[in-house]
């Protein structure tokens, strides 16, 4: 069977070869959006020196986020919060949510632990022991004497070659894979080899887990490119076997035979099933594939580009923008060549092979043609595809589309462009990851179930003791038989001086007997000793006693309004389904496991009260609150970027700006939150606070990823995985010059 043109394999190639190698990083000149944020309590005056700018009003003054929530008497008083940010005009640095989650919130650390040794057991390992069939024939394949096998695996091999592994002092990795990994050598034989030594040896678990998304696509969907050690390729055995061959061969009733293939293949059919629309509508598009072909100007492509990197920074922002235009729209038509390229090549190539899938004068081209639901009643067609796959090439059916694999049958080594791939930097596997995320311990995880099951107390503790109380009605007593006795005194005075009036209007001889009938017993009872002490001794006792209970009183609204704050997880992953379409355009739900959010800094000093226990990472609250509130960041290039523009605060109000939907929000929510309630502040009557934002609709690329990303290489079983080949075919550049990642 001959191969396919040269020109096919050129573009497939070459699209690899993109995606390896690094991507320049382009500024626009026009929109700005979030790249960092950063917490100012107390004081904002480091702000401007470190790159900030400030959350303001209309007018321009930064807004204190706190409103003097912090609590009363006995508390440790307000804190001001201030909102810093920094921008960027590169869409792929951006922030694209912020998040909120509570001390006494629905976040679980040993959950999130449980969650990745699950992820390994249940999903990783399971899958690794799959796919590590495929990296075994592209070690033979790289050692074989065929020369159609062993310039494809040598070509995976120098690709793979770009991508570094840090846990093995930066060895290449086509050169690690071709030792065994330390998942074939086991945990005994693996540790007993020295440091040295290991370093030959990858740990493909933790590749697989823990590289940047891109590396574990490319790994995966390179490797199966390498696999298959027969002397022909699996379209020449598929165009030699139908089903009926396979039934004949089991020797059985055709009842037994039928459930027996199906036992054998229909898994792998069904994946085969999945990518048939997208493939049979990319040769339906052939007659207007080759005519946009035929209309290419490929010279008009070539000046865009020319002018492009004819750039400089002293270009002026006009040129830039045109120039940036023109190059995106001539990326675009190169593009849509390469499809149509591919397109019209396919097309050609299985025209020319016949293969009679229904017992009739058809070719693979027909074959390929068939309506879907027409190859969903006769899954046993592609029974024969399946078997003709080799061990290899079925472990990694999953990471390689359909022209793909039809590219891997028909490459020619001759073909192969090295000099494409010489002068591409090497780059570390682990590249923008923040491993730190894998260390026992230093995650969170959070999802609906765990905030459904967190009932705060909103109330907190009494804000006196019993002692107090007592000391308080101890304190009331005193002071009211001090006042008590001073009532008496005051009325004896009283009956005194009344008397004393009446003696002074009385004869000598009424005076006299007067005296000896009562005056003399008054003013005995006004100068009395014992109503002197009694009145002294109360009045001390109520000085005493209400020093106490101010005393008590005070201390206990300290204890009041002293919180035991714990450590802020530095992450917390937010668990929860994520909505995706499958290559028919079904809707279906992926399990997300990878919403990675990072807690935002703030500039808590070592000598603050709190910065044993949490270090550094924000609290909205300012550390005067019933509970600390963290704010965590995410940078998702699945997601739309947050427009710095668009930061909003609005004080005192609980009114929704024109025009926006969300805000800094709570886990599990998308409206803005309150951050002034009372639900985690004491000053019940504080201003609400609540700070709104937009995103760039449209502006996110649904790249793929691994544990760490938006939408995870591994899901389920094996796995979901966004073709590399699709993902490249879509890039485009923002606009302006320039800056290399």
């Amino acid at each position: 069977m001959k191969r396919i043109s040269t020109i096919f394999i050129a573009v497939v190639l070459a699209v690899l070869t993109a995606c390896i190698m690094p991507a320049q990083v382009f500024a626009d000149s026009v929109v700005e959006y979030i790249s960092e944020v950063k917490v100012f309590m107390d004081s904002y005056s480091e702000a401007e020196s470190e790159g900030y700018k400030l959350l303001s009003d209309d007018k321009g003054k930064p807004v204190d986020l706190n409103q003097g929530a912090g609590g009363g008497w006995g508390s440790k008083g307000d804190n001001e919060v201030y909102l810093g940010y920094k921008t960027t005009t590169n869409s792929k640095e951006a922030v694209t949510d912020l998040a909120l989650m509570n001390m006494k919130g629905g976040y679980d650390v040993a959950e999130y632990d449980a969650l990745m040794e699950t992820y390994i057991k249940s999903q990783l390992i399971p899958f690794v022991e799959h796919f590590i069939e495929a990296v075994k024939e592209y070690r033979i394949n790289y050692n074989s004497d065929n020369e159609f096998n062993a310039g494809r695996a040598g070509y995976v091999h120098d690709l793979l070659n770009k991508y570094t592994d840090d846990d093995c002092g930066g060895a290449a990795l086509g050169d690690l894979l071709l030792n065994e990994t330390k998942f074939e050598m086991g945990d005994e034989a693996y540790n007993a080899l020295s440091d040295e030594e290991k370093n030959n040896h990858c740990d493909i678990v933790t590749l697989l887990a823990q590289s940047n998304g891109h590396v574990t696509l490319m790994l995966e969907n390179l490797i199966t490119r390498a696999t298959d050690t027969n002397e022909n390729t699996w379209l020449e055995r598929f165009a030699e076997m139908t089903c009926d061959d396979l039934i004949d061969a089991l020797n059985m009733t055709p009842t037994d035979a039928g459930r027996e293939l199906a036992r054998l293949y229909d898994d792998d059919a069904q994946l085969i099933l999945d990518k048939w629309d997208a493939f049979r509508s990319a040769l339906a598009d052939y007659e207007n594939a080759q005519e946009r072909l035929d209309n290419y100007n490929e010279k008009e492509v070539a000046a865009a580009y020319e002018r492009y990197n004819a750039l400089t920074d002293n270009s002026t922002p006009e040129e830039i923008d045109r120039a940036t235009k023109a190059f995106n729209e001539a990326r675009k038509k190169e593009n849509q060549m390469l499809a149509d390229s591919e397109t019209v090549t396919l097309c050609k190539y299985l025209s020319d092979i016949d293969y009679p899938y229904d017992g009739g004068d058809t070719t693979m081209y027909d074959f390929f043609c068939l309506e879907y639901e027409e190859i969903t009643d006769n899954i046993e067609w592609l029974y024969p595809l399946v078997a003709s796959l080799s061990t290899g090439q079925r472990a990694g059916l999953e990471f390689l589309t359909l022209p793909e694999m039809m590219e891997m049958a028909g490459t020619d080594p001759e073909d192969m462009d090295y000099e494409a791939i010489e002068d591409i930097q090497p780059v570390s596997a682990y590249d923008g990851v923040n491993r730190d995320i894998y260390k026992k311990g230093g995650v969170a995880l959070t999802s609906d179930a765990l905030r459904d099951k967190v009932t705060d107390e909103i109330l907190g503790s009494k804000s006196l003791s019993g002692g107090t109380i007592t000391m308080i009605v101890i304190s009331s007593i005193v002071t009211a038989a001090f006042l008590f006795s001073v009532g008496v005194k005051v009325y004896y005075m009283a009956q005194h001086m009344s008397a004393v009036s009446q003696l002074n209007h009385m004869s000598a001889r009424t005076r006299s007997l007067a005296s000896e009938l009562g005056a003399t017993r008054i003013t005995s009872m006004q100068n009395s000793k014992f109503m002197n002490g009694f009145i002294k001794g109360f009045g001390v006792a109520a000085v005493i006693v209400s020093a106490i209970t101010v005393y008590l009183s005070y201390r206990d609204m300290q204890n009041y309004y002293k919180v035991d704050f714990t450590p802020i997880p530095h992450f917390m992953v937010d668990e929860k389904d994520i909505t995706g379409y499958n290559s028919r355009g079904e809707k279906i739900v992926i399990k997300n496991q990878a919403a990675y959010y990072k807690a935002a800094e703030c500039n808590r000093k070592k000598k603050a009260e709190y910065y044993n226990t949490v270090g550094t990472c924000a609290d909205m609250n300012g550390d005067v609150g019933r509970q600390w509130l963290a704010l965590y960041v995410n940078k998702n290039e699945a997601m739309d970027p947050i427009l710095a523009s668009s930061l909003k605060a609005v004080v005192n109000s609980t009114s929704v700006p024109a025009g926006y939907t969300t805000g800094i929000h709570m886990f599990g929510s998308e409206a803005a939150f309150n951050l002034n309630s009372g639900l985690y502040d004491w000053n019940q009557s504080a201003k609400s606070v609540f700070v709104y934002y937009k995103t760039d609709d449209g502006a996110a690329s649904n790249t793929g990823s691994n544990f760490t990303g938006g939408a995870v290489a591994i899901t389920g079983g094996a796995g979901f995985v966004i073709g590399a080949l699709a993902t490249a075919l879509g890039l485009t550049v923002s606009k302006k010059k320039k800056e290399t990642a």
